[in-house]
């Protein structure tokens, strides 16, 4: 397992060793005391699977304190566009995004750590995702930016969203509550 640093400070990519033969491939998708080593705790509490078709557009969400969540984001079928936006106000990487593609042969696993908004796109005809997070789902406490009004360009024609997704904040609007 071999961790990098993503461009959002305490965002990670963990590439993990894929062991392919005839049946197909094998790896170790979380290891806490790798995580650990790199400084990074993480206490898996809840477990989520989505499934997606190609062009869906899902975030930018997040959870505001003190139910803000970090998550651990793998790709299970499909290829995607995974975007995290940085929304803690004293972080040095706040108010800036980064992007990077996911597929289920790369072995990757992204870690975003709390006060990061997170979003993907679809680039598969289906894509299945699986979010491990460290703070119990809270629907009063769930929140989002609008996909569309941070500048970064998902490239893709006539996305499909969720009305709850489309409904979300502008970003210039946008009242951070989360600190680094």
């Amino acid at each position: 397992m071999n961790i990098e640093m993503l461009g959002l400070t305490g965002s990670l990519i963990i590439n993990k060793e894929v062991k392919s033969d005839i049946r197909g491939n094998f790896y170790k998708s979380y290891a806490s005391d790798e995580l650990r080593r790199n400084g990074t705790d993480f206490d898996v509490k809840e477990i989520f699977y989505s499934t997606s078709s190609k062009n869906v557009v899902r975030g930018m969400h997040f959870q505001v304190p003190p139910f803000e969540q970090a998550k651990l984001v793998n790709v299970v079928k499909g290829n995607i566009t995974d975007v995290l936006l940085d929304l803690r106000v004293n972080s040095e990487s706040c108010g800036k995004f980064v992007s990077l593609n996911l597929s289920e042969y790369d072995g990757k696993t992204l870690y975003i750590p709390r006060g990061i908004a997170h979003g993907f796109v679809s680039r598969s005809i289906e894509s299945i995702v699986l979010y491990a997070v460290d703070s119990p789902y809270s629907m009063l406490s769930e929140g989002g930016i609008r996909y569309d009004s941070f500048g970064y360009d998902w490239r893709v024609e006539n996305p499909i969203l969720s009305d709850r997704d489309r409904s979300f904040i502008q970003f210039d609007g946008f009242m951070s509550p989360f600190k680094l």
